[in-house]
């Protein structure tokens, strides 16, 4: 027998760097819904009481950007009126905006519709899905630590689980046996809490309240380690303990570490960047060569040049799970899946997305335009095209 391990976390939205990627999609959010061809590109970075914004903008719209912080930090439990608020923004740069509104292909006489966008930016972005007898096609150790920081907010906010304060974090480890998750492994739970708090007690709050719940269809075990607040005590926790930014939790917005990852961050990024819509195509690439079951495994790579619509490269593996040729999987993918910046937007509807929402727990885990599964059309039709090319 072949034992393995994978080990993936997950933070809370009151974690400081998670609450710098909140706030900077609430502020692409709110200008999306003025202006759904609004170019943003912002960063947020929290220190102490104060929290700058930065960043390029390009828009029609007229935001209130403080109001959109305050509203996030009264959201997440955060007192806004403890807080300073400096914003720094200018245009984005008319060569970056050159390339973005008028493509390669375009200058050189392509005029179909799809052409006239050029990516916002060179990079490979990755897409990642597996079949571990969960829904989501992720890998189970990400879902579950997921999982326990969303119920730790939830439990926060509702008063279940008392005394425990916004910043929080969590951490799964699963054995695999022979490539199968066969048991839990270790658990830990870091949560920001009142000074009054008795770890005792609290340990024994997560676990019948958080814990039990989370892992009801996945058991844990009496060797399982379970760990709550290895470090003692914690009190001082967000912006007041560290400083924070945008884009420093890429593990944990895409696949726990478990798969590559290209570099670049999604939050507070519109959808004319590829760090983000490519990213998300990869992913529903993935997600459908999986749901179909022509991989249990599948990772999807695409490299883009800035201001060209075309990507430069397009790579499928699928670990040798496939029932047919990553060559085969790659050309179909090729002729069912557009991959210019302009045709994912519109596939996606990523001017319609709310982005805020996907700034906690995953980019891959919860409702959003480009993982529900009732957009997942493409995969009736993907075997075929594969069975042609695999002939």
């Amino acid at each position: 027998m072949n034992i393995t391990y994978k080990t993936a976390e997950s933070v809370c939205e009151g974690h400081p760097d998670k609450l710098c990627d909140k706030i900077a999609d609430a502020i692409l959010d709110a200008y999306l819904r003025k202006d759904k061809s609004a170019h943003v590109a912002v960063e947020v970075m929290a220190v102490g009481r104060r929290i700058i914004v930065g960043g390029e903008i390009s828009s029609t719209a007229k935001v209130n950007i403080q109001a959109v912080v305050w509203r996030v930090l009264d959201d997440v439990g955060m007192k806004s009126w403890r807080r300073l608020l400096q914003v720094y923004v200018r245009k984005q740069s008319p060569d970056i905006a050159g390339g973005v509104n008028y493509s390669l292909e375009s200058r050189n006489g392509d005029d179909s519709w799809y052409s006239s966008m050029g990516a916002g930016d060179q990079g490979t972005v990755y897409g990642y899905a597996i079949d571990e007898g969960g829904y989501r096609y992720l890998p189970l150790p990400l879902l579950y630590a997921h999982d326990i920081c969303k119920k730790l907010d939830e439990c926060r906010k509702s008063g279940l689980v008392h005394d425990i304060l916004p910043d929080g974090k969590a951490q799964v480890t699963i054995e695999y046996r022979d490539g199968q998750p066969a048991r839990v492994k270790a658990i830990v739970v870091s949560i920001q809490h009142k000074e009054s708090v008795q770890l005792e007690q609290l340990r024994s709050e997560i676990i019948s309240n958080i814990l039990w719940p989370v892992f009801e269809k996945f058991p844990f075990d009496k060797d399982t380690e379970i760990l709550v607040n290895p470090s003692g005590r914690f009190v001082k926790g967000g912006p007041d303990a560290d400083t924070d930014l945008t884009g420093r939790k890429l593990m944990v917005d895409s696949y726990g570490g478990l798969a590559h990852h290209g570099g670049g961050a999604f939050s507070g990024k519109d959808p004319s960047k590829v760090d983000r819509s490519g990213a998300y195509m990869a992913r529903y690439i993935a997600r459908n060569l999986v749901s179909s079951r022509i991989a249990k495994e599948c990772e999807v790579s695409i490299s883009y040049a800035i201001g060209k619509a075309d990507p430069v490269a397009f790579t499928v593996n699928t670990f040798g799970t496939s029932k047919y040729p990553d060559e085969a999987n790659r050309k179909a993918c090729l002729e069912v899946f557009n991959l210019r910046p302009a045709a994912i937007i519109e596939k996606l509807c990523l001017r319609n997305a709310d982005y805020e929402k996907t700034a906690t727990y995953g980019h891959f885990t919860g409702y959003n335009t480009w993982e529900d599964s009732l957009s997942l059309k493409e995969d009736i039709r993907l075997e075929e095209v594969v069975k042609k090319y695999a002939d």
